[in-house]
């Protein structure tokens, strides 16, 4: 069963403007699959995962690409990154040539080191990350279940929004899991990279994935794994580079106050934080004590979706100050700021408000707008003069706006 994505349209698009396209983003989240229901026979289909394919791509780059014929699509560029040189050589020769490679990867650390180089202006780009709500609701057996806010965070969470483990109501979800986290590692990781002690990396996405939602300290991380700052820096480059995580900076643009200046760190599927953290009820989701993290990744994945569905990087931040003033999110949109706070609760507070509130007086001099709480609240109202309350469903709509 093959679900509509919403990035397609975007991807046909940029196919009409652009000699290159790049879908990257985790394993198994429907690269190939979209781009065969997208651009069915136009395209020949090579994969590097297969080690003689890519010896013949090393050997000579040159009559390999003169053999895919007038459009191709190529995976696991990851393996074989030099080859980006010479399809700029190609598409250099013909300037009008449009859409003629797609290129597919699950690790952007090879291809976007060689991009900026190699294919800047002759490439769009596009992460293409689990499926978001709009996409769950179009599974037949899946449909108008979903509608309730609460539904969705606990079905992301509890089930994943992979696409084999939505569609397919039989796999077994903690099986999947860790046969994902062991092909990962074996064929993302060990292949790319140089990761040390395996047991201590596998150790580290465990203890990232128990702090999820947390500012970044990587003192604390490096002295509870008994390896040196650096390597977890490095661990986390990797998984950045793997779309495992995303890193949310923050926002400290001319601003004189003191605040922090760490990034804190999310996971681009709350399914494999559990997972990961061995939550596998509702009870435990909704009143274990990382309830409040997960809420708060939840959004902030699916706020990155919307972004990357359309091929934008997510101009988004976090503030917090040295003496406690905190706020979730921060959308930076025509030099305007829109501040949201995330709440796990169906009936957000007045006092709420009280941190968006702060944030605007404290920094008067910047263009702050309305705040904004997203909460488990089915209905969209106004808080207070100056906040209101979203519903999940509504925020998503709201982001159109940005993009």
């Amino acid at each position: 069963m093959y679900i509509n994505r919403d990035i397609e349209q975007n991807i046909k698009k940029a196919l009409q403007s652009f000699p290159v396209v790049a879908v990257i983003g985790p394993r198994q989240t429907g690269k190939y699959t979209l781009l065969k229901s997208l651009l069915g026979n136009e395209y020949s289909y090579i994969t590097f995962d297969d080690p003689l394919v890519r010896e013949r791509a090393i050997d000579d780059p040159v009559l390999f690409l003169s053999t895919l014929g007038d459009n191709a699509i190529i995976d696991g560029i990851q393996y074989v990154p030099q080859m980006l040189s010479y399809i700029k050589m190609q598409v250099d020769e013909n300037t009008r040539l449009k859409g003629k490679y797609v290129i597919t990867g699950s690790q952007q650390f090879n291809l976007m080191k060689n991009v900026n180089e190699t294919l800047a202006g002759r490439i769009a780009l596009f992460t293409l990350l689990p499926f978001n709500i709009n996409e769950i609701n179009k599974i037949e057996f899946l449909k108008n279940k979903l509608f309730k806010s609460e539904d969705y965070f606990l079905y992301s969470s509890l089930n994943g929004l992979f696409p084999e483990l939505c569609v397919n109501n039989n796999v077994d979800t903690k099986l999947w899991f860790a046969s994902y986290i062991q092909t990962y590692l074996e064929r993302d990781i060990r292949t790319l990279f140089n990761l040390g002690n395996l047991r201590d990396f596998i150790r580290f996405i465990k203890l990232l994935a128990s702090n999820c939602s947390q500012i970044l300290n990587l003192s604390s991380y490096a002295r509870d794994i008994g390896v040196s700052a650096a390597t977890i820096k490095s661990w986390l480059s990797i998984l950045e580079a793997g779309h495992i995580i995303f890193i949310l900076e923050p926002y400290f643009k001319n601003i004189g106050k003191r605040l922090i200046k760490s990034p804190k760190v999310y996971w681009n599927d709350t399914g494999l934080v559990c997972y990961l953290t061995g939550i596998y009820n509702k009870e435990h989701l909704l009143n274990g004590p990382m309830a409040g993290a997960l809420f708060e990744n939840h959004i902030i994945q699916e706020t990155i979706k919307c972004f990357y569905n359309y091929g934008l990087k997510p101009n988004i931040y976090y503030l917090r100050t040295s003496n406690g003033l905190e706020i979730d999110l921060i959308i930076e949109h025509e030099n305007k700021l829109f501040p949201f706070e995330i709440k796990l609760t169906k009936s957000p507070k007045i006092r709420m408000a009280k941190q968006l509130n702060s944030f605007k007086e404290l920094f008067s001099e910047l263009d702050i707008q309305k705040g904004t709480i997203i909460s488990l609240s089915e209905k969209s109202y106004a808080l207070t003069k100056t906040v209101d309350v979203k519903s999940f469903n509504n925020y998503i709509d709201s982001l159109k706006v940005f993009l």
